[in-house]
């Protein structure tokens, strides 16, 4: 009856090469056409709503069809091999547009801008625009100059941009689910990450402007918010003047749950370093902070860890797991894995996979180890893990993490779960999916007295190790 949902992933596959399509405001139209494509995370998504936002005040409208733009960005990723490799291909498809209309601008964004700057206007002769995550204000401006013939790169990195001030449109909006950043940046110099390079330093956002998103948000019917960070947890913003008043995320919650108790908090992604019991109350506190927390481990052993420059070991991480279990009893909880790091040893891998038997995630998102050029990792250690074995140890991850997710549905089996109707199953329209306060898909039927961006209870009645599927109730 039903496929078996994926959740919602850092990076989402379904996602991939999104087109951004808006609605016309024909006041400020300015008769060119824009088309923008997304790849990589949910920062990334967030980032081409501001992006579109201010490109429309600039006149622009946007199209799904890049062969009818004048102007083509592609937002990029730089944390997996592939994400490159799709872009790069992707850039090979529009140079048929670009034959047909020579005037045409192309432009690439987001985090690959930020890391190969120069080198994409040498190497893909395409390339008209390079513009890094903070210079986005700068698009109006750098297009003209591609008008009047010359290239044009941006990727300065700034200690100060949130565009906290900018209203971001909502991609592809279902008008019941978003996204809020919160800060941009991050501080952590984990050795296999590029984004402190790609993005900057760390930098929250005025918290006032975040409530004040969010309650426009839920005035316009919108019911579930995510707060987004490269690490929420460190989020912290100081007033100034006489009397300074400093706001970190325990705090943020709070003011955002205070909204309304029909607004749904969410938020992503937590540093197991950073994440406090204070914040852990916050969350237990209030019904609308959703009991579900995001918690890379990346890997189980210490000494990995320590390669990884995560800055916790094992034992502060099962420290944590306990905290949570503890202080927030029904939460789920899922992470991110990196197999076959540099020099992990069989026995190391094992500690891994005792990890997981130790929390039983409900979720997890798996990824063999890919050396990304600049990082730590690449400039210290050798990639000298042999595909052949980083493969294996993914493919046992993945066996141990389908075996605990089935495990976390089957165990939700017989309980009502209060869901907020996100729209029609993939699979149906006789079916309505939403998702569970622990962030699991839940499918049931489609009945007359509700609708998307309406909370029902479901009893659960069976489950796939993905979905729960079930009917509404009183």
């Amino acid at each position: 009856m039903m496929d078996l949902l994926i959740p919602d992933k850092t990076h989402d596959e379904s996602r991939q090469g999104e087109a951004l399509m808006l609605k016309a405001e024909t006041a400020k139209n300015n008769g060119r056409k824009l088309y923008i494509e997304s790849y990589g995370c949910a920062m990334n998504f967030s980032d081409s709503e501001i992006v579109a936002s201010i490109l429309a005040e600039s006149g622009f409208e946007t199209t799904a069809d890049y062969s009818v733009a004048d102007v083509i960005f592609i937002n990029t990723c730089s944390i997996r091999e592939n994400a490159e490799q799709r872009v790069r291909n992707r850039l090979k498809e529009f140079t048929v547009a670009k034959v047909k209309n020579p005037g045409l601008v192309v432009g690439v964004l987001g985090c690959m801008a930020e890391r190969l700057k120069s080198k994409f206007l040498e190497e893909e002769k395409l390339v008209d625009v390079v513009v890094g995550p903070d210079a986005y204000r700068d698009l109006p401006n750098l297009i003209n100059q591609v008008d009047d013939g010359q290239k044009a790169v941006n990727v300065l990195l700034s200690r100060e941009e949130t565009y906290a001030d900018i209203s971001p449109v909502r991609l592809n909006s279902n008008g019941i689910n978003a996204f809020v950043s919160i800060m941009r940046g991050c501080d952590n110099m984990c050795s296999f990450c590029v984004v402190p390079f790609t993005r900057g330093r760390e930098r929250s956002r005025d918290p006032l402007s975040i409530v004040a998103e969010c309650r426009d948000l839920f005035d316009r019917g919108y019911r579930e918010v995510t707060l987004l960070g490269q690490n929420v947890d460190s989020y912290k913003y100081s007033t100034t003047g006489e009397d300074v008043i400093t706001t970190n995320f325990a705090n943020l919650l709070e003011m955002v749950a205070l909204i309304d108790p029909d607004l749904r908090v969410r938020f992503s992604t937590s540093h197991p370093k950073d994440i406090t019991d204070e914040v852990l109350y916050a969350i237990n506190k209030y019904d609308n902070i959703c009991n579900y927390i995001h918690l890379p481990v990346q890997s189980g052993n210490s000494r990995i860890l320590d390669l990884m420059n995560r800055t916790y070991d094992r034992e502060w991480y099962i420290n944590r797991i306990d905290a949570i279990r503890r202080i927030i009893p029904d939460c789920a909880i899922s992470t991110d894995v990196i197999t076959g790091f540099c020099s992990e040893t069989d026995e190391e891998h094992k500690d891994t996979v005792s990890m997981m038997d130790y929390v039983k995630y409900d979720f997890a998102y798996m990824f063999k180890y890919s050396e990304r050029p600049g990082t730590l990792a690449a400039k210290r250690y050798a990639d000298d893990i042999p595909e052949e074995v980083k493969q294996k140890r993914l493919t046992e991850i993945v066996a141990k993490q389908q075996e605990y997710s089935f495990y976390r549905m089957q165990a939700r089996i017989g309980r009502v779960e209060r869901v907020l109707i996100e729209g029609f199953s993939k699979k149906s329209d006789k079916d309505y999916c939403g998702r569970s306060d622990q962030n699991a898909m839940v499918i049931f039927p489609v009945g007359e007295n509700y609708k998307p961006g309406e909370y029902v209870n479901v009893l659960i009645e069976r489950s796939t190790t993905a979905t729960l599927i079930g009917k509404v109730v009183d």
